[in-house]
């Protein structure tokens, strides 16, 4: 299984476009977005379909700071970028602490699912 220490070492069972969505989405460039859609797509990238694969693929392509503040709910996603892939990303991360592991959101004292 995954973990917060190590979100580049991907479960040996992904296809290689996976692994490599996978890869790209910890490694985004702010620790910030990292943190947000990594932990996202490691929840995830074993069950997306391929449409959804299309989808994550258009949403790693966007600006760091944009999607900072869209998925922190600070600005709406704009109508010319909105997906049902970003949609779903911001209900998740819309939550307190997200991008962090269920232990550390116990640790906090929030809920840990």
């Amino acid at each position: 299984m995954m973990t917060m220490s190590d979100p580049e070492l991907p479960p040996e069972d992904l296809s290689p476009r996976r692994r490599r969505l996978q890869f790209r989405a910890w490694h985004r460039g702010t620790k910030e977005t990292d943190l947000m859609v990594g932990a996202f797509v490691a929840r995830h990238i074993a069950t997306f379909t391929e449409a959804e694969l299309d989808d994550l693929e258009q949403v790693l392509e966007l600006l760091d700071v944009d999607l900072q503040d869209w998925l922190s709910g600070r600005r709406p996603i704009p109508a010319e970028v909105a997906s049902p892939m970003l949609a779903r990303m911001a209900a998740e991360c819309a939550g307190r602490a997200a991008g962090t592991t269920p232990e550390i959101r116990a640790g906090l004292g929030l809920d840990p699912a």
